[in-house]
């Protein structure tokens, strides 16, 4: 080996000094770094864009799950002919008997039209026990105002203590604006499905005090949704001393199919089921749709900026041919001269790979702060919760996903050398300096 070359082992020393320099701007190699420093912008941006949009589609569909299995249960069991479940007492004892089951909870479900000297909107109430509706994270998240709160009681953590023997009803921040209401306000219940009289079907009519006014951060539940004293919608519904159906919660809410033969053998045959999965299939495929389609899409970003690498270092091959045929009559290989351009082009991939991580992972720890900034400067909310449902833009980066990532755009940076590397190798010295 030519003893003229200091170190010609593969990555050597010498590989990496030539590779530096070639990123290095001269004068009349100017163009060739712009096109460069496009490539790494390209990347840093793809990179970025990507992990921020996948961390808030991610965050999207948590808070989603989060908002709807708060609100609804797991499991939903009632009869086939849906009738009310008359001794639901005893079918609750044997469903939370089932091992992974972590409570059964009986209900009384109704639509119903809201009506108050505001507006008229179409609601959904929820008869269910003080003792159940205590244990729904959804509305005791800290934003409930009640009755007792209000008069100013000191020392008194707002709850739904009492609500079985209010003789009132919850509702929810949104339809408390839309209707004009605070606490202690009344609201009319409007039901079809009232008494029958000579002329026909009389609809059924009561006010209600409202007691307290919760906000689960959904627009939809926080518009839409009524919660009344099991008691009370057991006789506005007429259903005696039964309910509608029964929620099941179970402690592995993804892997809720693998309770459903344990929950149907209890059930028995007369009774259905139904899973959180089957109730909101269609929302949660569209969901996953628009995550798959967003990541191949915003990949064609990084896929672009490896195709600049790939003409940058096209021409810069053409430009170091006289180099390249010098160091070749010194005795460099062909494989120190291909991996010194495969540096060169390896180099702006990891540099851009790396900076859109970072970028990526400061826009998704102040994803809300930016929200609000652009909301704020515009005057309009981009992220509008009566489209989104949610009351925040929510941002979850996935570990996995994000490796994912990573290793995506550093293998397109590295194959987008290959082909440069490999024509630079190619190279003929005698070709290259028969005109110099």
């Amino acid at each position: 080996m030519d003893k003229s070359l200091p170190d010609t082992r593969p990555f050597a020393a010498f590989e990496w000094m030539l590779a530096g320099r070639y990123l290095r701007a001269r004068r009349r190699e100017g163009f060739i770094s712009v096109i460069s420093l496009f490539s790494f912008l390209g990347i840093l941006l793809g990179v970025a864009t990507l992990i921020v949009v996948m961390a808030v589609l991610n965050g999207f569909r948590a808070e989603l799950l989060d908002k709807i299995l708060g609100f609804q249960g797991h499991v939903a069991v009632y009869r086939s002919d849906v009738t009310p479940i008359p001794d639901y007492q005893a079918l609750q004892e044997k469903l939370s008997a089932i091992p992974g089951v972590t409570r059964a909870v009986g209900l009384v479900e109704g639509q119903v039209m809201a009506s108050s000297l505001r507006n008229n909107t179409g609601a959904l109430v929820r008869g269910i026990s003080e003792a159940d509706i205590q244990k729904l994270p959804s509305l005791n998240n800290g934003n409930l105002r009640t009755a007792l709160k209000e008069e100013g009681v000191p020392d008194v953590t707002a709850s739904f203590e009492g609500f079985d023997a209010s003789g009132g009803v919850a509702i929810g921040e949104r339809m408390a604006w839309r209707h004009q209401l605070g606490l202690g306000s009344r609201i009319t219940i409007i039901s079809p499905e009232g008494p029958e009289t000579v002329i026909g079907t009389a609809p059924r009519i009561r006010d209600y005090p409202v007691v307290s006014i919760f906000k689960v951060g959904m627009s939809d539940y926080d518009e839409n949704v009524i919660y009344m004293p099991l008691a009370e919608a057991q006789e506005y519904f007429v259903t005696e001393e039964g309910v509608n159906q029964i929620e099941v919660m179970v402690d592995d809410p993804d892997e809720v199919d693998r309770y459903l033969l344990p929950i149907m053998d209890a059930a028995g045959q007369d009774m259905a089921v139904t899973t959180w999965k089957t109730r909101n299939s269609t929302f949660f495929n569209a969901l996953a749709v628009e995550r798959n389609v967003m990541f191949l899409v915003l990949t064609m970003i990084i896929l672009v900026a490896a195709l600049n690498i790939i003409s940058g270092l096209i021409m810069l091959v053409k430009d170091k041919g006289r180099d390249i045929a010098i160091l070749r009559t010194m005795g460099a290989t062909r494989g120190t001269i291909q991996r010194v351009f495969f540096l060169t082009g390896a180099t702006i991939g990891v540099a851009g790979t790396l900076g859109g991580f970072i970028v990526g992972l400061l826009i998704c720890l102040n994803t809300e702060r930016i929200r609000q900034f652009i909301s704020w400067v515009s005057g309009v909310d981009p992220f509008n919760p009566e489209l989104y449902y949610l009351a925040q833009l929510p941002a979850r980066m996935d570990s996995w996903q994000t490796v994912l990532i990573v290793l995506m755009s550093l293998g397109l940076s590295f194959a987008a050398t290959l082909y440069p590397s490999w024509r630079a190798a190619k190279l003929d010295p005698v070709e290259a300096l028969r005109y110099e």
